[in-house]
């Protein structure tokens, strides 16, 4: 057979070789592009997170979009309203004319007036519910008639039309409350009664309360007389107001006196007195802030101020305190308009400054000069659209307003707030309530405590067993074993967190709870257990130990932890009645001040653990597997004992790996889900106790962002959360991967 030709034989080397290169080329261009990819994917939720939560923090704009005088006859305006679309504004004249006209141009649609008659004049206005636009007006004979305008809308082919109307729901009847002519009055309306303070002549204050009565026949409610109080005020008086669910009446005097009373019985007590301004400060409106919880009180020096009901910690009795005050302007401020459905603040001086602002934020949006004149009347549109304003002069001015996200600032989603009801600042998440007078709290600090208590208790409980385990496998165990234990404890990764939220939210807790004293016992006996056996089979004769091979050892303590676990649990009702008088729950409530919840820190912890143990225990395995053999038998050869081998040659070398394992678990226990949403009581607040719940970032997500109206700030503040948690792990994993770095730098000579 004729022998291959060497220069054949090199071209299929060369041919090989450049193949060789090529592949290697090609795979090195295949991993560069996927690393580019990877970046290129985070970096593209960075912006869209960034993108959908940036609107937050936008500042409001403001377009003007219409001038006018205002319509009608040249009588005092008492009130200005606008309509839920925003097209059509109502205007409420001294003499009882009812107008209504187009916002943008001042145009007449319609006008009605009140049934008064002639010599029967009004004598002072007051708004109801501005939600329901239920109106009144006081008049000269000591008598109050309600009114409310209305709007039908009617659909055709081509357009919508609006049909304003008043209608009058008790009556075109006046129904008299005291003798002589109402200077000023206030009324709660609620579904069940109606209260009634009016200030007449001579300083006199009366107050009243009326039923509801409801006809059968026509659906027509009366309002039957109840209960009747008077009281006489020696101070000039500026303003009347009472809460809607009449459970506070408030008098402010023009010297900035303000009495608070309880009508929450059967009479008008006053509970307290506190003087609203300083100096040679005077108040000049008094107004409530949606909801009627808050008072709004503007002074001579151009300052608002927010008062509001406040119980004392341990205390049943109320106090008026001022929560916050801003500065509209350096002239009085002369008049207040407040949103229907949120907390907002539209307030004018007498220099014809308006400012908008949001009290719960602590936000001061926008302001402008709107008349060279003092505003003497505003109205904003239900939804804060749209608002209007009417100068000395009778021009009235219409603005569009763009202000989606009113209620979020930095101190709001990181600082402490002082929320109506609440008898302190504090940190709050409750972002929905059934009431549209709700005040949103979004504050973040109680969801980012939550996810870095559950993340703190779940590898409290997963580390030690997690390294630990990982050590004596690598270690110590028989290879053959070591084939048996590794893989069992890496098949744990696949189960789904699903399955260990639903043990721990069905099982565990009720388990726990009922054997709370036989849990502790377990992580007090079973180390004590461990080392007691340990020190057996130290004590025990080279013959006997012959019987188990090498490394096989931590086989024979299965057993043991089985039955110290049952002593535990079957021991812990004696150790209950014995020392917790029966009821542990009860006896850490009196003795310790400790509450109980079920769902707690403890099952998450448990919980959490077991999924966090598999990522630690593999990653820490392999790093300290991996040692190479030659530094552990040289150690040995030199005389160092198998664990001052461990200690100071193979954790050394193996501690970059052990700390990627360490942060990579801390990562997962972060962003964590399924497990503290089934397992804790989901409630967000702020403490550490073992055996409290709590709330996580991403658990809030999963449970609220179905929920959410797309873009409204409930919406953007839920992805804010998700921005957060991603800052959160990017920041964790970047330390991790410096320190890793820096520790296998130090130790790579070893």
């Amino acid at each position: 057979m004729e022998a291959s030709n060497p220069s054949d034989r090199m071209t299929q080397g060369q041919r090989r070789w450049k193949m060789r290169k090529a592949i290697d080329v090609v795979a090195r261009r295949v991993v560069e592009i996927g690393g580019i990819s990877v970046i290129a994917a985070i970096a593209l939720i960075f912006i869209f997170l960034l993108s959908v939560v940036y609107p937050l923090f936008d500042q409001p704009s403001i377009k003007a979009i219409g001038q006018y005088e205002t319509p009608g006859t040249n009588d005092e305006t008492l009130y200005l309203a606008i309509e839920e679309q925003a097209e059509i504004g109502l205007r409420v004249g001294q003499s009882g004319s009812l107008l209504f006209f187009n916002v943008e141009n001042g145009e007449v649609i319609s006008e009605k007036s009140l049934p008064i008659v002639a010599d029967n004049h009004i004598t002072s206005f007051k708004v109801v519910n501005e939600a329901n636009r239920l109106l009144a007006v006081g008049l000269q004979s000591g008598e109050l008639l309600f009114f409310q305008h209305h709007y039908e809308l009617e659909f055709t082919e081509t357009a919508r039309i609006i049909h304003p109307d008043i209608l009058y729901p008790y009556g075109e009847e006046a129904f008299r409350v005291t003798d002589g002519p109402i200077l000023d009055f206030a009324i709660g309306d609620n579904e069940d009664s109606t209260a009634v303070i009016v200030r007449t002549d001579h300083g006199k204050v009366v107050y009243q309360s009326f039923d509801k009565e409801s006809s059968f026949i026509d659906d027509a409610t009366t309002l039957e007389s109840s209960d009747k109080d008077e009281i006489l005020t020696v101070d000039p008086v500026l303003g009347l107001l009472v809460d809607p669910e009449q459970e506070w009446a408030y008098i402010l005097t023009e010297d900035g006196n303000l009495s608070a009373y309880d009508i929450r019985g059967d009479s008008f007590d006053l509970r307290e007195k506190v003087q609203v301004t300083e100096g040679d400060v005077r108040p000049t409106t008094i107004k409530f802030l949606t909801g009627g919880i808050s008072l709004l009180i503007g002074d001579s020096s151009g300052k608002l101020s927010q008062w509001f009901q406040v119980r004392s910690d341990g205390d049943l009795e109320f106090r008026l305190d001022k929560i916050r005050d801003t500065q509209i302007d350096n002239s009085p401020v002369v008049s207040l308009a407040t949103e229907q459905l949120r907390k907002g603040v539209i307030a004018a001086s007498q220099a014809g400054k308006i400012k908008l602002l949001y009290t719960t934020s602590e936000r001061d949006l926008l302001s402008l000069s709107a008349s060279d004149s003092a505003i003497q009347t505003l109205a904003v549109a239900p939804r804060a659209d749209i608002f209007i304003a009417e100068d000395r002069h009778r021009n009235i001015k219409a603005w569009h307003i763009d202000n989606h996200h009113p209620e979020t600032s930095l101190s709001a989603i990181w600082g402490k707030i002082w929320y109506e009801d609440y008898v302190k600042p504090d940190y709050i998440w409750q972002s929905s309530s059934a009431s549209s007078d709700f005040e949103p709290k979004y504050s973040l600090v109680p969801l980012t405590f939550g996810t870095l208590k559950a993340a703190f208790y779940a590898m409290l409980f997963a580390m030690p067993l997690a390294i630990c385990g990982a050590i004596f496998t690598a270690y110590f165990m028989a290879p053959s074993m070591r084939a048996i234990v590794k893989p069992s404890i890496e098949i744990m990764e696949a189960l789904p967190t699903v399955i260990l939220g639903f043990l721990a939210g069905l099982w565990l807790a009720p388990f726990v709870e009922l054997h709370l004293p036989g849990v502790f016992s377990i992580f007090v006996l079973m180390p004590l257990g461990i080392i007691a056996l340990a020190l057996v089979w130290w004590k025990l004769p080279g013959s006997a130990k012959r019987y188990i091979p090498e490394g096989w050892q931590a086989a024979v303590l299965i057993i043991p932890v089985i039955l110290i676990a049952l002593l535990c649990v079957s021991v812990s009702p004696f150790i209950e009645r014995i020392l917790f008088d029966g009821d542990i729950r009860i006896w850490m409530s009196e003795e310790l001040g400790i509450g109980f919840d079920q769902r707690n820190a403890l099952i998450i912890g448990i919980a959490m653990g077991f999924a966090v143990i598999p990522t630690i225990f593999s990653i820490a395995e392999d790093a300290i597997f991996s040692v190479p053999k030659h530094l552990t038998s040289g150690s040995l050869a030199l005389g160092a004992t198998p664990w001052q081998t461990l200690i100071r040659v193979v954790l050394l070398s193996a501690s970059p790996g052990i700390f990627s394992a360490v942060m990579i678990g801390f990562g997962r226990a972060v962003g964590e889900t399924m497990i503290v949403l089934m397992a804790t009581g989901n409630t967000p607040v702020m403490d550490f106790s073992i055996f409290q719940g709590m709330r996580t970032l991403s658990a809030n997500v999963a449970v609220e962002l179905p929920e959410s109206e797309m873009d409204s700030t409930h919406y953007r503040i839920l992805f804010l959360a998700a921005f957060v948690l991603f800052i959160f792990t990017f920041f964790f994993n970047t330390v991790a991967e410096i320190v890793r770095q820096r520790l296998r730098k130090k130790y790579s000579s070893l």
